[in-house]
């Protein structure tokens, strides 16, 4: 499939995270899509003062589809479109979640790391557009990110390392600022081991909503597909929910 292809099928087969690749840029016209369902429930939250307190049952579940392509040796073109569906104890949601498009470019690219810039644009969509807000709640943002891999050597064992920077400046939400980590352990070049850390911070007041997420998966891949089993759990935060639950995930090398 060429760019142009991957673009039209995010875009039109759903309604209006093979390798890991993130920092790094997928060489020029091979793309990576990759399937992922996501079930969130929580039956507590984190108050202002970080403790835990039970709430209402909260669940957001998702269907996403991502996709990127190299269009140069250091441009990556990526997208993503979900279908989202939920509740909690006042609403009842269900249709297209947020849509996202933006360009991926590899400022320094060499054997052991990579560095990248990302911009991209994110239309809102029903449900939960941020997971401490109400439904419905947003109408978009632009994202700019940072993205810094590398790969290293553990105990003679292949290992990559990533982190990621992102400052959202959003229309109807808070701002947030977002620090991602991703650490990949290859023990063969059949499976791939990840964990993976998403905290964040909104610009809000009196209180400024803040979370931790920490999840854990391992991918099995199959010549040009792979499947993806993990868990995904909030450790800790502010003025948000303690979500949990698992992550399961088809990708595709075209």
């Amino acid at each position: 499939m060429n760019c142009r292809g991957a673009f039209f099928t995010l875009c039109f087969c759903l309604p209006a995270s093979a390798t890991y690749a993130g920092a790094w840029p997928l060489p020029v016209g091979e793309t990576q899509a990759i399937l992922k369902f996501e079930d969130s429930q929580a039956n507590d939250a984190f108050d202002p003062s970080g403790a835990r307190v039970a709430i209402p049952h909260l669940r957001d579940d998702s269907l996403s589809l991502f996709v990127e392509c190299g269009l140069t040796d250091r441009l990556t073109f990526q997208g993503k479109a979900e279908l989202t569906q939920g509740e909690d104890q006042f609403d009842r949601y269900s249709g297209r979640g947020p849509i996202e498009l933006g360009l991926r470019y590899a400022v320094l690219n060499g054997p052991r790391g990579v560095v990248s810039v990302y911009v991209g644009a994110t239309a809102a969509g029903v449900g939960r557009n941020a997971g401490y807000a109400p439904p419905d709640a947003g109408q978009g943002d632009i994202e700019v990110r940072l993205l810094a891999g590398r790969n290293i050597t553990l105990w003679r064992q292949p290992f990559f390392a990533e982190a990621q920077l992102a400052r959202l400046f959003r229309r109807g939400l808070p701002d947030e600022t977002h620090l991602d980590a991703t650490l990949g352990w290859k023990p063969n070049p059949r499976w791939l081991v990840l964990a993976q850390t998403y905290a964040g911070r909104a610009d809000a007041s009196p209180v400024s909503p803040e979370w931790v997420k920490l999840e854990g998966s391992v991918v099995r891949h199959l010549g040009p597909w792979s499947l993806q089993a993990g868990w995904r759990q909030t450790s800790w935060g502010r003025e948000s929910p303690v979500e949990r639950g698992p992550v399961i995930g088809v990708w595709r090398r075209f």
